[in-house]
């Protein structure tokens, strides 16, 4: 069991993050409702890709030093700073950007928003270890896995409504206030003595700065990916997050065109089905915490794998012949049940085998792995709806992914290290 105050500590973090998420769902429902706005009707797959790319970008930009200067900076003030500096810009989209005739200001809004981003989620990841004891890294993966899905249901039932009702404006607002709310939450945060890097270490400007880069950077990050490659558990999760991010990729903007056009509306019965996707998400979540360590965990991933490939083919035909939303939400409920493993299971072997001063570097890479397969899919299936209807689309994508699922089954290229996450 955790201890009383690392129960706090830990709990501090879970809260903040079911807020600023809560928030997040909110902002990217009234990024749609802004695409939408912008083209006076639904929005089109490449027009929400174009908008999309600019919260990837930074991935490729930012995240390779993010890793690195995330291992030498204290990382609750890391998280500290990059909400509060994401809140003061998101708030600047409704009151000033929104007003001119241009998206430009806004893309440019939205890459600076993300380039902190990069720096605040592999810290996120590296400072879970600190706060719980190892017996509990399970668990507390499982309720911040099940944190992002209470926080995509009660964002998507709000936003939905909300943004169709109200317009973007007021998604953008509640967004910034959630990131406040969630840096006062990191803040209240206290970490053992020795894991706290001083304020100097943060704060390093100018010529110390050039210094540190000029003399261990590029180390830092020669021996991080020397690190990645040479651990095989780690090179497979890299492996099974691009196929998965790569399948998400070609499905998001693509999905949301063929909700609207099943639907016929904007965000409403877009923002209902993703309640539907996160609860599924959710109970997935819940379900892996409890019994995963019973599970061997490639075998899991694999599994799951096949089962959201099959569930997104079977949703792809039936939501297209029988545009039920009740059908439609019993659908995403179970994709979003089998997807749900996958990522507590490979973040969590990430957690294990990574040595806790490599930690910042191995999440970085995780996140520049996933967010090419989704920008590089997003922006090849926005292209081809140009050519190809989105149901074939969608049914492709579940296709290749059911394949991948079910080769690494039965190729069984752990059986020789069957070991299951502790």
């Amino acid at each position: 069991m955790l201890t009383d105050k690392n129960n706090g500590n830990f709990f501090r973090l879970w809260l903040g993050q079911l807020v600023s998420q809560f928030g997040d769902r909110i902002t990217q429902l009234a990024l749609v409702g802004l695409a939408a706005e912008k083209m006076h009707g639904a929005a089109s797959a490449t027009g929400l890709a174009k908008l999309m790319a600019f919260t990837i970008l930074p991935v490729f930009l930012i995240q390779p030093i993010a890793g690195v200067l995330v291992d030498r900076w204290d990382r609750r003030t890391t998280l500290f700073v990059c909400d509060i500096v994401r809140s003061l810009l998101i708030l600047s989209i409704p009151f000033i950007f929104m007003r001119w005739h241009t998206m430009l200001p806004i893309y440019g809004v939205i890459f600076l928003t993300f380039c902190f981003s990069r720096f605040y989620v592999p810290a996120k990841m590296s400072i879970i270890p600190d706060l719980v004891e190892d017996d509990n890294l399970l668990a507390a993966n499982s309720l911040v896995s099940t944190t992002g899905m209470i926080a995509f249901v009660l964002g998507c039932a709000v936003g939905g409504v909300l943004i169709e009702w109200f317009g973007a404006r007021t998604g953008f607002i509640i967004d910034a206030a959630t990131f406040f709310i969630s840096g006062v939450m990191i803040y209240s945060i206290t970490v053992r003595r020795d894991l706290v890097k001083t304020q100097q270490e943060f704060w390093v400007t100018g010529k110390e700065l050039v210094g540190k880069i000029k003399v261990g950077f590029w180390e830092d990050l020669r021996d991080g990916i020397k690190y990645l490659m040479t651990h095989k558990e780690i090179r497979f999760i890299i492996d099974m997050l691009f196929a998965i991010l790569f399948m998400a990729g070609s499905v998001y903007v693509v999905i949301i065109v063929f909700i609207q056009q099943s639907f016929g509306s904007v965000t409403k019965h877009l923002g209902g089905l993703a309640v539907c996707l996160g609860a599924g998400l959710f109970l997935g979540a819940l379900a892996y915490g409890k019994w995963g360590k019973k599970l061997v965990w490639y075998k899991t991933i694999f599994a799951s794998f096949i089962s959201a490939g099959i569930m997104l083919i079977i949703f792809a035909y039936l939501v297209k012949l029988y545009p039920n939303v009740w059908l439609a939400g019993a659908l995403a409920s179970l994709l979003g049940l089998f997807i749900g493993p996958i990522f507590i299971a490979t973040n969590t072997v990430a957690q294990v085998v990574s040595d806790e001063k490599m930690r910042g570097k191995v999440f970085s890479a995780l996140e520049i792995v996933i967010h090419l397969a989704f920008l590089l899919s997003m922006l090849l299936s926005s292209w081809a709806s140009k050519y190809v209807g989105t149901q074939h689309i969608l049914i492709t994508a579940g296709s290749i992914t059911c394949l991948i699922g079910v080769v690494g089954l039965f190729r069984g290229e752990f059986k020789a290290k069957e070991r299951m996450i502790q």
